[in-house]
């Protein structure tokens, strides 16, 4: 069975840092694609970035560019998002997921939580000001 188990949430000062990461396992093919999402109660769940285990290229939402840095580890089949520079609009529960067939890293694509087949539990992420 396929499993993502996030991790690393926590609550953290304006301007702190966290790394999240997402461990992959059940995995039987070689190009897939993890992307990062959030939620807050009453908003819909927002891309935050996604990296392709197949080439490399990696997304970020424009409130992100700059503080957020997503990396894989292929050995571990580990996703991290290092998050830098955190503010309050942060705050909300991170949820990383995969995309088997590893088409989802497009510009048009990457966003869009339909292509993504599998989900890992949230994380939550609290930035105090």
């Amino acid at each position: 069975d396929v499993q993502l188990q996030a991790s690393g949430g926590g609550l953290v000062q304006a301007g702190g840092s966290l790394r999240l990461s997402c461990a992959a396992s059940g995995f039987t093919f070689d190009d897939y694609v993890i992307g990062w999402f959030r939620q807050v109660p009453g908003k819909e769940r927002e891309g935050v970035s996604c990296i392709s285990r197949g080439d490399g290229s990696t997304y970020y939402a424009d409130s992100v560019k700059g503080r957020f840095f997503i990396s894989s580890d292929n050995v571990k089949n580990t996703v991290y998002l290092q998050m830098n520079s955190l503010k309050p609009g942060d705050t909300a529960v991170y949820y990383c997921a995969a995309d088997r067939l590893g088409v989802a890293a497009t510009p048009e694509w990457w966003r869009n939580i339909k292509m993504y087949d599998y989900w890992g539990q949230g994380t939550q992420v609290t930035v105090s000001s």
